[in-house]
């Protein structure tokens, strides 16, 4: 018999303390809750997922050194300790700001919830730029099941590689493609040459993935790491290159298939790239979450969808309303995991005073922690107000600063562990795919079809 959905109100009963709602558990989310475990309100979490996702290492999870649960604590067990809060999975399908009541969907079973205050931290997602159809055969970077998906790819390109018998169809297996030369694309190209270059040596009979590895990184700018200091964009460029790895810029993509990719470059060479393997890793839009509350409050978003909000990361007109992290604009600040963190604690301490009698609306101060990249093993660069750091030594601050922003001891060992077997050995501990990974969106077999179809059009070229 299927469950029809049904209309609840799980507010405790009897309860008279101020009631704060917090949709999304990522790390703006997180820390607000973490910052009101003393104060003298009911909190919930919402988020659509059961896990807190950290995203600054999701490309070693795509590229097998992490597992899923090294990066992503169930959010009930970071909040165990909280008596004052609850955690509900689901998705908020309305806001009535009116009424101060939301409407969560559970897999069909819909709820209400009503809130006091109420902390929007929902994040971003990825952004095609008005090109949805290009995800299907270029997935993005912003989800576990992005990671998995992709980690299927990679390595399911090179057992493809090592059973293909024509060499034209084999150099398609093999050829790889980063969009968007940002930090998460220059890590993951970093990575993957790493992957091809040392880890993956004589694993294969073949195919020799040091030798016949192709790694592309384009973007449509004229520069990588735009949002660091030119002298370490061009160590960085120059690192990448000497792994192997081609970079093009000013490259726009004009379309993506599964056979390969399609590029608006002067270089008639360029125009056309052939590879099984596409990674997209190029901008960003808020979640759509930012878009509904903006219409019911009548409040501005910009162009990737942020709200507008007030000084104090309120939304226009609705005090009791936040909107943190990626979901704000304010001030151009960058979508950093440090600006979601400190808006998301700026949001429960305003809450605290409100409560203690202090209704005057601080303005919002963020200060800049720095930004970091890695580039491959033992080589990362740190920009940190005036300091530029690159090298061995900005790579040991990399992993320091990463392991420590960690959420969980469990966590810490368990990546401390697998980054020692990758970093240290040759292996890389996570290399597990499954049939539903490889392809995952599209079934296995129809994207060899697919590649195979252009067999004839590959040869043609290249004769040509």
């Amino acid at each position: 018999m299927t469950r029809s959905p049904a209309l609840t109100d799980p507010d405790p009963p009897g309860s008279t303390r101020h009631r704060v709602v917090i949709v999304g558990a990522g790390f703006g989310g997180l820390f607000a809750a973490k910052a009101l475990r003393r104060a003298d309100v009911d909190v919930t979490v919402v988020d659509r997922t059961n896990h807190h996702l950290f995203q600054p290492l999701l490309y070693q999870m795509a590229t097998g050194i992490l597992a899923e649960g090294d990066i992503a604590p169930p959010v009930r067990d970071v909040l165990r300790r909280q008596r004052n809060t609850s955690v509900m999975l689901g998705d908020v399908e309305a806001i009535d700001l009116d009424a101060r009541r939301l409407t969560v969907d559970t897999v069909g079973l819909r709820s209400t919830l009503a809130y006091d205050t109420l902390i929007l931290a929902t994040g971003a997602d990825q952004s095609y730029f008005g090109h949805p159809e290009f995800a299907r055969y270029a997935p993005g970077m912003k989800t576990i099941d992005h990671a998995l998906e992709l980690r299927g790819r990679i390595f399911g390109a090179f057992e493809m590689a090592e059973r293909e018998p024509d060499p034209t169809l084999r150099r398609v297996w093999l050829t790889f493609v980063v969009v968007g030369a940002g930090p998460t694309g220059v890590e993951l190209a970093g990575q993957i040459a790493e992957l091809a270059h040392r880890s993956l040596h004589r694993n294969f009979r073949r195919i020799d993935p040091l030798t016949e590895t192709r790694i592309v990184l384009l973007d449509a700018l004229e520069t990588i790491l735009a949002s660091f200091p030119e002298p370490l964009q061009r160590r960085a460029a120059r690192r990448l290159e000497r792994m192997g790895v081609e970079i093009h810029l000013g490259a726009m993509v004009t379309g993506v298939d599964a056979r390969g990719i399609d590029i608006s470059a002067e270089d008639p060479q360029l125009r056309r790239i052939e590879a099984a393997t596409k990674i997209w890793a190029a901008g960003v839009e808020a979640s759509a979450l930012g878009r509904m509350v903006a219409d019911a409050a009548g409040a501005s978003v910009d162009r990737a969808g942020r709200v507008e909000v007030e000084p104090d990361c309120t939304l226009p007109g609705h005090s009791e309303v936040f909107v943190v992290g990626d979901l704000m604009a304010l001030d151009r600040l960058p979508g950093l995991a440090q600006v979601a963190i400190q808006s998301g604690r700026h949001a429960a301490r305003t809450i605290v005073r409100r409560l203690d009698g202090d209704a005057t609306a601080r303005p919002f101060r963020y200060r800049d922690r720095g930004t970091m990249a890695t580039i491959s093993r033992f080589e990362a660069i740190a920009s940190i107000g005036r300091l530029r750091v690159s090298g061995f030594v900005g790579w040991l601050m990399w992993l320091a600063v990463h392991l420590f922003a960690l959420t969980g001891f469990k966590n810490r060992v368990a990546v401390l562990s697998n980054w020692t077997i990758a970093f240290l050995g040759h292996g890389r501990p996570q290399r597990t795919i499954t049939t539903q990974q490889v392809f995952a969106r599209q079934a296995s077999e129809a994207q060899v079809a697919a590649v195979t179809r252009g067999a004839a059009a590959f040869t043609h070229r290249d004769d040509s």
